[in-house]
């Protein structure tokens, strides 16, 4: 429906007057700029935990809460359920799964290295970390570590802030003690970041810190002297190598591989300890799986024997004493979750509020500074106590000096402060601390108390000030306090760092035993594979309107080669191909051959061995059963044919073999010396009897047969069911160049059919 002119005038002053107070943003800076502001929170307040206490928000706002509950180490263990609800309600408004998933985290001591709770009940175990019970049957409190980030909390070390609804102050971040970034790592993924940081003895990392203290050049090369590399709450050994740990330190990013510790019992072999946060139950599964796969025929039984009193103890069982346990345990490393890669990125937000990937030493120093920082800020903060107490009791002397009067001022006066401060030049301070005395502190012993209390206040502010006045005084504090810290809450390494042998599988072909076989493949393109090399594969029974076409003699440990009418090659498993007993099955299952086209020919052998590879254009070339193999169902281009030429069947080349003999079907023979083609992995090859190209598009020519011949060998020409038998004095008269078109065959051979090295009959 059509509308006039004026109607669409009042339509767009209608639509310009609803939007009148409301800013207008193109769609594509609104949507840019609600991205990077998600993306910018996420990095923040979410993902990446913080240089300072080494923790994330929600990991914060938990051990926050935890203390305001009263959940110290030597406190009663509290539902899981109230603490939830005691960070939801007051600093972090999300889900209460993610929060008590961050809480249960904190709880494994499989998980963490240093845990930060103290759970009751059930809290997950290392086969199933998510298996944990409900918030509202677990109990928990904090643990003593714990306290190296809450300690200086209510002494002015660190910023506070609004929480979400502006009700209450939270810490920005926790005053630690020591670089918990360190000690218990962490992992997180932001937008377009992510971090991986593993964990640290904290004896090692407390030695590099004082290390730094005391000298602050002090290169990455020698704080490596202080940690050797991290260490994870798993008695597992990191086999990652000295050149590639100060890789990762130098850099911030690398990978750290570890390995499970096992032992021999007996004939037995026993895991006793698996890499960090590996199951049992899935080494089990895939050590299983490749037992019924019969890929560890060397491995007769698997059973788990672990008990609570040895937590990891996985039995591997060999087949006999004869197995070699050391080659079958690098298997099981390279092919099961006993050996793990762990990512590493020191990714993290540092003392200036920015995320950044981190070296050690790096990392190290900014830790320091915030230390520093924040020692700082509790002497600051101590000291400035310290002067409002010398302030106070100053004017507690002056009452107790004067006693009577101020006595008589307050009985006598309506308003006695500013009385008593005009009167005794105090502050107001002073003035109200006299007023709020009780009469049982006028006793004469109080005056002592006083005075022996300035002493000790005095002695303290004077030490205060020297070391807040001195940055080496500060940092000799520092340095006692980390040591002091290490002691009480440092323990040996439990992740041994040693040097192993690389991982590797064993040949899956090696595991097979070697039989002979004869693999038979049929005019439609069936397969099978019959024991033994004596096989008369012609006798074989096929498919109604099926045939015997080709058959190669191989061992049941090496795989078979097909070759098809476009010129692909294929490689198939030979163990793998039904029994000669039945009638086989289509390779066509197995791979995946270009429509319309079929299989031409088989061939087995060693991979160096040399094939001759034609077309019935005339061209061919000389490869090996290497070039011949592929890994796809679709296979490779290995022949290329010229239009209108077919794929001839492959000739095995012996040591022996001299001559190439080549005949057309028009009965022309040639033969030519076999060194003059060419040696090629792939293509068409080069002309070997000269046939014009136009006559084999149109099927007028080609060849019939080809032969290979020692010296001293004859020929077999067959056309029909006739034969002619050529000795190496009758083939004189047909050498020549490759590439020629050949001599003629005396009467009778005018239609080839095919050629027969006479003294070896077959492949």
């Amino acid at each position: 429906m059509n509308t006039s002119v004026e109607d669409q005038l009042v339509d767009q002053k209608a639509i310009k007057n609803s939007f009148e107070g409301i800013e207008q943003l193109p769609l594509s800076e609104f949507t840019e700029k609600a991205y990077l502001d998600y993306s910018m929170y996420v990095i923040l307040d979410r993902a990446l935990p913080n240089v300072g206490d080494g923790l994330k928000p929600v990991q914060r706002r938990i051990i926050y809460a935890m203390s305001e509950l009263g959940l110290s180490a030597t406190a009663k263990f509290k539902k899981s359920a109230r603490t939830v609800g005691d960070v939801l309600g007051k600093f972090h408004p999300h889900g209460d799964s993610a929060a008590y998933e961050a809480m249960v985290l904190m709880a494994q001591n499989f998980s963490y290295r240093h845990p930060l709770i103290d759970g009751q009940g059930n809290w997950g175990s290392p086969d199933d970390p998510k298996s944990f019970a409900a918030m509202r049957y677990t109990e928990s409190r904090l643990t003593r570590y714990s306290e190296l980030l809450l300690s200086e909390l209510g002494m002015g070390t660190v910023e506070w802030q609004p929480n979400f609804d502006g009700t209450l102050q939270e810490p920005k971040l926790l005053p630690a003690r020591l670089p918990n970034i360190l000690l218990n790592g962490g992992s997180g993924i932001a937008v377009g970041m992510a971090t991986d940081i593993p964990p640290h003895n904290l004896r090692e990392v407390a030695s590099a810190c004082i290390r730094i203290l005391e000298n602050g050049k002090t290169t990455t090369e020698e704080l490596l002297e202080n940690i050797k590399g991290p260490d994870y709450p798993t008695d597992a050994e990191i086999i990652t190598p000295k050149e590639d740990i100060q890789e990762i330190y130098q850099s911030g990013h690398g990978s750290i591989r570890m390995r499970a510790l096992w032992e021999r019992d007996g004939g037995d072999v026993v895991i006793t300890a698996l890499p960090h946060q590996v199951s049992g139950n899935k080494i089990l599964e895939q050590v299983a799986s490749q037992m019924r796969a019969k890929k560890l025929p060397m491995v007769d039984d698997l059973r788990d024997e672990s008990d609570h009193e040895n937590p990891t103890r996985l039995v591997v069982v060999p087949r006999s004493n004869r197995v070699n346990i050391d080659e079958l345990m690098l298997h099981l490393f390279a092919t099961t979750d006993l050996e793990r890669t762990y990512r590493v990125n020191l990714n993290m937000i540092g003392i200036d509020g920015r995320p950044g990937v981190k070296g050690i030493k790096t990392l190290l120093n900014e830790w320091l500074e915030f230390r520093e920082r924040t020692v700082r800020n509790r002497l600051e903060y101590r000291l400035e106590k310290v002067l409002q107490r010398l302030h106070m009791l100053e004017g507690l002397l002056i009452a107790y000096l004067n006693i009577d009067e101020v006595i008589a001022i307050i009985r006598t006066e309506d308003k006695p402060r500013p009385v008593l401060m005009e009167r005794f030049k105090i502050s107001e301070i002073q003035a109200d601390a006299i007023l709020d005395l009780k009469l049982r502190h006028l006793a004469k012993l109080e005056e002592m108390k006083i005075r022996g209390e300035q002493d000790e206040l005095e002695v303290e502010r004077n030490k205060l000030e020297q070391v807040l006045g001195s940055t080496r005084r500060l940092r000799t504090m520092i340095k006692r306090e980390i040591i002091a810290d290490a002691e009480k809450y440092g323990n040996d390494r439990r992740s041994p760092i040693v040097i192993r042998d690389s991982a590797q599988a064993i040949d899956p072909a090696s595991l097979i035993p070697s039989e002979p076989v004869t693999v038979v493949l049929s005019e439609k393109g069936w397969v099978r594979a019959a024991k033994g090399h004596d096989v008369d594969s012609t006798a074989l029974s096929y498919k109604s309107g099926d045939g015997y076409l080709a058959s190669a003699l191989g061992r049941s440990n090496q795989p078979i080669y097909f070759l098809d009418s476009t010129g692909r090659s294929y490689t198939v498993q030979t163990n793998t191909l039904p029994s000669a007993r039945g009638q086989g099955e289509p390779l066509t299952g197995r791979l995946s051959p270009p429509t319309g086209s079929y299989f031409v020919d088989v061939i087995g052998g060693s991979l160096e061995h040399k094939i001759l590879v034609t077309s019935d254009a005339g061209y061919g070339f000389i490869s090996t059963i290497k070039e011949i193999s592929s890994n796809k169902k679709a296979g490779k281009v290995f022949l290329k044919t010229p239009k209108g030429a077919q794929v001839m069947q492959l000739l095995s080349v012996a040591e022996e073999s001299s001559w190439v003999a080549v005949a057309s079907n028009e009965g022309r023979l040639l033969l030519f010396p076999i060194v003059d083609l060419p040696e090629l992995a792939k293509g068409k090859g080069n002309k070997m009897i000269g046939i014009p190209g136009k006559r084999v598009e149109s099927r007028e020519e080609f060849v019939a047969g080809v032969a290979l011949l020692a010296d001293g060998e004859e020929l077999v020409v067959i056309s029909g069911k006739r034969t002619l038998s050529l000795k190496s004095k009758d083939l004189d008269n047909y050498r020549g160049e490759r590439g020629r078109r050949g001599s003629k065959l005396p009467r009778g051979f005018q239609r080839v059919e095919g050629l027969i090295n006479g003294n070896a009959k077959g492949r």
